[in-house]
């Protein structure tokens, strides 16, 4: 199965793409679309074509989107926002999405740019798409774990609807 891994921010949205038999997970590149302009319409337009550039119509792939959680672990207003687009990103693709804690995500990223030589804003350029790398890495490593069952399940996962009107949610092993 391939994931892509979607890191929501305000102005910048990181991706990363990589599938669970190889385990590999490559930072692809930022969309530099506010989330809030035209209503998210353009963010939404933006992520849609990033996503078609990337996994064909037909091609199995699910869409793993980071889940802002409080340290506590909790969720909080910011969570609410992420998991509103994400339901209207899974309408408009036809995707499954599932949710994987983002906690330190972009210290990570932070972590590994450190005495790279990289400017700040080459830094700024990447950062997201490295946080979303980290995402899929904790994703990959979750189902791992899991017995690669049917994914990593955050609390309030839904089932994501298919084109032909299904949905994508498997039964636990």
């Amino acid at each position: 199965m391939r994931y892509l891994a979607i890191d929501i921010g305000d102005k910048r949205t990181g991706l990363a793409i990589g599938d669970d038999q190889t385990r590999m997970v490559l930072p692809l590149h930022v969309l530099e679309v506010p989330t809030a302009e035209r209503g998210g319409e353009a963010w939404l337009e933006a992520l849609h074509r990033a996503i078609a550039d990337q996994v064909s119509p037909h091609a199995e792939a699910e869409l793993v989107i980071g889940l802002p959680l409080n340290m506590d672990g909790t969720e909080g207003p910011r969570a609410a926002i992420v998991r509103a687009l994400a339901a209207r990103l899974a309408e408009m693709t036809g995707r499954a999405v599932r949710f994987q804690d983002e906690r330190l995500t972009s210290a990570d990223a932070d972590w590994a740019m450190a005495r790279t030589g990289m400017t700040r804003g080459e830094k700024k350029k990447q950062r997201d798409a490295l946080a979303a790398a980290a995402i899929l890495r904790d994703f990959l490593a979750a189902r791992l774990d899991e017995g690669a069952g049917p994914g990593c399940q955050m609390p309030g996962d839904q089932a994501s609807p298919r084109a032909d009107g299904g949905t994508t949610d498997r039964e636990p092993e």
